[in-house]
């Protein structure tokens, strides 16, 4: 069957529009409800980031899952992967998470844990989506679900995320700068990271609704790089709106990106034999992260753009990291999705064992030049069934030769064309890519 709501992370789109809207939102929490109806545990999570939004899908799917006969239990602001987690500890049928990433205050979303804590399952989201499109109807009174606010849902959480981290490692003695997006992770990073011996100095930590992910978080580290310089720390961390992204900053200013981090935490596992398997990353990864992992005999797999992509090879082949280059870092012995915080921490852990600084844990990868453009189109297409795309994206691969790569695709939640073209020299891929977003342009 071919979805008609979700994308490749529940449902995403401007506040407003249709399907981001509250009448919407009651529906979906009823088809949620309807769809798990044969669940023994009829209770779901629902947590949410800090968009001024959220107070109302909140309001709304809490009420459908009710109408469904489910309970639901509000945790308010909280991480993505935090929900995931809360979603297993509790035993609940699922989990809901209000959020879109990192994507700007007037855009919204709304994306689905099943009750291990990892994305839902094809056969699931279809089933909601039948259900969408049912007349919809309320359970009999005394049938109907209840609803309740987890108070202590923050504490949880953050205890988790220390319990990462082995009890006889501190991080006393590192300055670290934290970017929290103003969002999800604002009250929640800046205590885990002291709590386990940092002195922490935090930025874009005073959410308001709407200056979430606005010139700060990890698509915007250039503040967070400007006061670890200024504060001479020993490195930044930003997260995204949601906390499930990460990227990092050196005590040079220098930014880490995801394929940076994996290869960190792939090389320490692999020279303390505690490396299970080898690496999942994506169509996106940097090639000069596939060949730094050859070079220390450490396989290397590419799978689809999406988290859950990654996921779904990881377990395929029983390894435990992997990630994307934007910073969804997935560490699956400790953790079932992507976590900005709990990747960071591991990269903690492994500078201390190891007594390095982050720039000295890169040394053997080097990143080959990317350049990403993307193209806002008025409707979704998929770029290489196009036939002129598709042959001007032959022309630029014969003109790389072994060189370089090119790779058209369309983003799985928002209405761009996404072009990255990767090789050796940044003017041949500058003036590659450039031509290839015309042609999408004209197109």
């Amino acid at each position: 069957m071919t979805r008609q709501y979700f994308g490749t992370d529940g449902v995403r789109g401007k506040v407003g529009e249709y399907p981001i809207t509250a009448d919407f939102a009651l529906r979906l929490g009823w088809a949620t409800g309807k769809a798990l109806a044969g669940a023994g545990n009829k209770k779901v999570l629902i947590g949410k980031d800090t968009r001024i939004s959220g107070y109302m899908f909140e309001s709304a799917l809490e009420a459908g899952l009710i109408a469904a006969g489910v309970d639901a239990v509000l945790l308010g602001p909280m991480p993505t992967p935090g929900i995931a987690y809360l979603t297993q500890t509790f035993r609940a049928c699922a989990g809901i998470v209000i959020s879109a990433s990192h994507n700007p205050y007037f855009d919204n979303g709304i994306k689905f844990f099943s009750d291990d804590g990892s994305k839902l399952d094809d056969e699931i989201e279809l089933q909601i989506e039948y259900w969408l499109n049912q007349t919809m109807s309320t359970v009999a009174t005394d049938q109907l679900g209840k609803a309740r606010r987890l108070n202590d849902a923050r504490g949880r959480y953050i205890e988790f995320c220390k319990s990462s981290v082995p009890r006889n490692l501190s991080l006393k003695g590192l300055k670290i700068v934290l970017d929290c997006a103003n969002g999800a992770t604002y009250n929640i990073a800046p205590a885990v990271f002291e709590e386990l011996g940092a002195k922490v100095i935090t930025t874009a930590a005073s959410p308001d609704g709407i200056n979430i992910n606005y010139q700060c978080g990890s698509t915007h580290p250039e503040k967070l790089r400007d006061i670890v310089l200024e504060q001479q720390a020993d490195l930044g961390i930003a997260f995204d709106g949601d906390g499930d992204r990460v990227v990092m900053i050196d005590r040079f200013g220098h930014i880490i990106d995801g394929d940076q981090i994996i290869y960190i935490l792939a090389s320490q596992l692999k020279k303390q034999g505690l490396l299970e398997g080898g690496v999942v990353g994506t169509l996106m990864s940097n090639l000069g992260l596939e060949q730094a992992l050859s070079q220390l005999d450490i396989p290397f797999l590419r799978s689809d753009v999406g988290d859950r992509h990654v996921m779904a090879m990881l377990k395929e082949n029983n390894w435990q990291l992997g990630g994307e280059s934007s910073g969804h870092i997935i560490c699956r012995e400790v953790t079932s999705t992507g976590d900005g915080i709990i990747a960071a921490l591991q990269v903690l852990v492994n500078l201390v064992r190891a007594n390095l600084e982050l720039h000295q844990a890169l040394e053997g990868l080097e990143i080959m030049p990317q350049v990403l453009i993307n193209v806002s189109v008025a409707k979704r297409m998929q770029p290489m069934k196009n036939q002129i795309i598709k042959q001007a994206v032959k022309v630029e691969e014969n003109l790389l030769k072994n060189r370089g790569r090119v790779l058209l695709r369309a983003s799985g939640t928002e209405p761009l064309i996404r072009i990255m073209v990767e090789g050796v020299e940044m003017s041949e891929i500058s003036a590659s890519a450039e031509r290839l977003a015309e042609i999408v342009r004209n197109i």
